[in-house]
């Protein structure tokens, strides 16, 4: 299958960046071995659906409500993202479980709203550094899929070290083999041979530099990518080192 490169600009993007991102991505994208994707806040999503639209670069949103509309200020809906101009959304980012306090449960609750709307979800999961030290990187994760996921999951699942998202800290080949190894054996317990088509991406300080070695792991099924996607030519030098 293809790898999928997916950009997550988090809260960075004005009107001019946007413009300056997704220009060149709209002709850079063509002849890629990989699918293309950029997330941008939710203010510029329409205008980067706008630049792209006809293009091979997807558009996406970086969280989704559970509810497709109602009192909830300063929420957006699934509903909403599909409606100007995204397909994909990220759920479950180490930076939302951690700043906003989002349980697996919730997160769970919204990956189904964002499928029964049509969007392709982007589930991450990971451990800290300290969870990591501690050993218990396996059981951390594995909780994150096991209530994360819902029944009959079919989207893409992001694995993140919490320890290298923007530290410029990044798992060696083998922790990423690892990992991967043990997402790939748990989709499989968890949702039988349909695990074995999810596309596991590796999301950590992911750059043009190393982008090569982390997508040439097996089960590396692409890339979330945090800063480089700020930047179109290190956003397409990722791309341009995926597999097909």
């Amino acid at each position: 299958m293809r790898q999928l490169i997916a950009g997550n600009w988090k809260m960075n993007g004005l009107a001019g960046d946007t413009a300056a991102i997704c220009g060149p991505l709209r002709t850079g994208a063509d002849g890629l071995a990989c699918d293309l994707l950029v997330c941008p806040p939710f203010t510029r999503i329409v205008t980067a659906a706008n630049i792209l639209v006809g293009s091979a670069v997807a558009v996406g949103g970086q969280d989704c409500h559970v509810n497709e509309k109602g009192a909830h200020t300063g929420d957006i809906s699934a509903a909403m993202l599909a409606d100007a101009g995204a397909t994909w959304v990220i759920l479950g980012h180490s930076e939302r479980r951690a700043d906003h306090g989002e349980s697996d449960a919730l997160i769970q609750a919204k990956t189904k709203a964002a499928v029964a709307t049509g969007l392709s979800p982007i589930v991450c999961v990971g451990e800290t550094e300290a969870q990591r030290v501690a050993g218990d990187q396996n059981k951390i994760v594995g909780g994150q899929l096991a209530g994360s996921l819902p029944e009959g999951f079919a989207g893409v699942v992001a694995y993140e070290p919490v320890w290298a998202i923007g530290t410029g800290k990044t798992a060696t080949e083998a922790d990423v083999a690892a990992m991967h190894l043990f997402i790939r054996e748990t989709l499989v317990k968890q949702l039988g041979d349909a695990g074995n088509k999810v596309r596991i991406l590796y999301g950590g300080s992911v750059r043009p530099a190393n982008a090569s070695t982390l997508l040439a792991v097996p089960h590396v099924g692409g890339a979330l990518v945090g800063g480089a996607a700020l930047n179109a030519a290190d956003f397409l030098g990722i791309a341009k080192a995926a597999k097909a």
